[in-house]
């Protein structure tokens, strides 16, 4: 066995992995990219929790502008704090995001990260006990559309994480999607939460408003079986010639 084996199966005893280049924060790299060749201007954090997706956004070279939307008011304000010092990056009014203007119940997750507008199933809480419900919240809903108005010349990346309620939040960006480059979502392979879509009506509805996959990303695993309960999904307008 020669010496570049036997570092990695040293590694890997201890629980880790050595990548190659080609490999290594592959899906990073790949949405980096992409923010660039569709000149991405605006980027709507849907679901942003303590803002990580655009600290990473940030990390990786993106100076754009970002827009974030969050619900819970812990996480609200934590946003709030996080993106103070950046003039390009807006922390809208706190509300979920979905296919109309009103009132719900959030269901508030252990986690922070697994809350949702949906009841949690059994699947997700045996594969990840600390996601369990601890409580609800009512809070604002708006349409994306009511809250943002896209001008001329933007070039929109719409990034949802909302743990199942993704068609409601499809449902209420109609004017939006139309200045959309590309949508990033959560897609999840099996039931997590009770009446989200599937990998499919995700793909179907997307296909329909005129966006072609770009990259799937590995995401959430059942640490007992290793069987992938979710994915992240890339999605670009396609462009007809």
């Amino acid at each position: 066995m020669g010496i570049k084996n036997l570092i990695r199966a040293a590694v890997k005893k201890r629980g880790y992995e050595i990548l190659g280049p080609d490999r290594s924060f592959a899906g990073e790299r790949s949405l980096d990219s992409l923010l660039k060749s569709e000149l991405i201007t605006h980027v709507l954090d849907v679901g942003a929790n303590e803002g990580q997706f655009a600290k990473e956004l940030r990390e990786g070279g993106y100076a754009g502008r970002i827009t974030s939307f969050e619900p819970l008011p812990k996480a609200h304000a934590e946003l709030l704090a996080v993106s103070a010092k950046d003039r390009s990056w807006n922390v809208a009014k706190r509300t979920a995001i979905g296919a109309e203007d009103s009132t719900v119940t959030i269901f508030v997750a252990g986690n922070s990260v697994s809350s949702s507008l949906l009841p949690m199933h059994d699947n997700h809480v045996k594969a990840a006990p600390e996601s369990r419900y601890v409580g609800n919240e009512i809070v604002p809903l708006h349409r994306i559309d009511t809250l943002i108005k896209p001008t001329l010349g933007d070039r929109l990346l719409l990034k949802i994480d909302v743990q199942g309620y993704e068609i409601p939040v499809l449902d209420g960006a109609t004017a939006l999607l139309a200045a959309c480059r590309a949508v990033k979502l959560e897609m999840s392979l099996t039931p997590l939460y009770e009446g989200q879509a599937d990998p499919f009506e995700l793909w179907q509805r997307l296909a329909m408003l005129g966006f072609e996959p770009w990259s799937f990303e590995p995401g959430f695993r059942d640490p007992t079986t290793q069987r992938m309960l979710q994915m992240d999904g890339v999605f670009v307008r396609v462009e007809h010639s």
